[in-house]
């Protein structure tokens, strides 16, 4: 049966900044296609929350709080996997996110916090994880990491998130080169979804129809829209696939919401 390609059955899985979000959609999507999930982020309280629906699925959380940025902690998390399973076949990088600044007001330091929260450390993660999963009766597993339609397209304030997102995506195509054939490596070019990140932008009408009309499909995205794609590329339906970005973005050739910096 086809479906049964989209199966990670007792599979186990990290997924950092999945206390909400994308991070929470994707957790509770691969419980349900049965994978026991290692949950991380800063508030514990939504963590738990999570962990509720992944145990709703029939399947077993663990809770993981803290800064993410520290290196230190996300390397710990490949070993949690394998201390309360047993094994590690999948993660999901999906930490990332930086506000949008015009080109004079990016300092350097700006850029270096950004670069580490978006690329360095889910490497920390990566890094730590690969022995893991190069171990066990069948080696092998699949890495995810959540990128931008900002990575391959210019607007207008995102230097910063789009330079290191761009990062990101050239950091997937060589890291699928270097873990190839045992680990696949992917990403997801996502484009303007319904999470907190977009709460101004939900809370107006007018700011919403706006960036809804930008887009070609005339919708924002759902959270369970990157949870299915992020399912599609661990699972073995996604087995001949990596090194590459799947952009889910409803079409986006450009933003969707410029940002209003003038000319200088």
């Amino acid at each position: 049966m086809i479906l049964d390609r989209f199966l990670v059955t007792d599979q186990v899985a990290v997924v950092t900044a999945s206390g909400r979000g994308i991070g929470a959609a994707t957790a509770t999507a691969l419980a349900q296609a049965g994978a026991d999930v290692v949950l991380a982020a800063r508030t514990e309280e939504q963590l738990r929350a999570v962990a509720e629906q992944v145990e709703a699925a029939g399947r077993r959380a663990v809770v993981v709080p803290g800064d993410l940025t520290d290196f230190d902690l996300m390397a710990s998390l490949a070993e949690t996997a394998v201390h309360e399973f047993g094994r590690l076949d999948i993660v999901v990088n999906n930490m990332g996110g930086t506000m949008p600044r015009p080109l004079l007001d990016t300092s350097p330091r700006f850029l270096e916090e950004a670069f580490r929260f978006n690329v360095s450390a889910g490497h920390a993660l990566v890094r730590a994880a690969v022995p893991h999963m190069l171990t066990g009766e069948s080696p092998g597993g699949a890495i995810v990491s959540i990128s931008s339609v900002m990575g391959h397209v210019a607007g207008r304030g995102y230097l910063a998130y789009g330079t290191v997102k761009g990062a990101l995506e050239q950091y997937t195509r060589l890291a699928s080169r270097d873990l190839a054939p045992r680990i696949r490596v992917n990403a997801i070019g996502v484009g303007s979804t319904a999470t907190s990140a977009l709460d101004i932008v939900m809370s107006s009408d007018e700011l919403r129809t706006a960036m809804e009309d930008a887009t070609p499909l005339r919708r924002l995205g759902h959270v369970d829209d990157i949870a299915s794609a992020i399912l599609y590329l661990v699972s073995p339906a996604g087995s001949y696939v990596t090194g590459k970005i799947i952009e889910v973005d409803g079409g986006l050739q450009s933003p969707n919401l410029e940002m209003p910096i003038p000319d200088l």
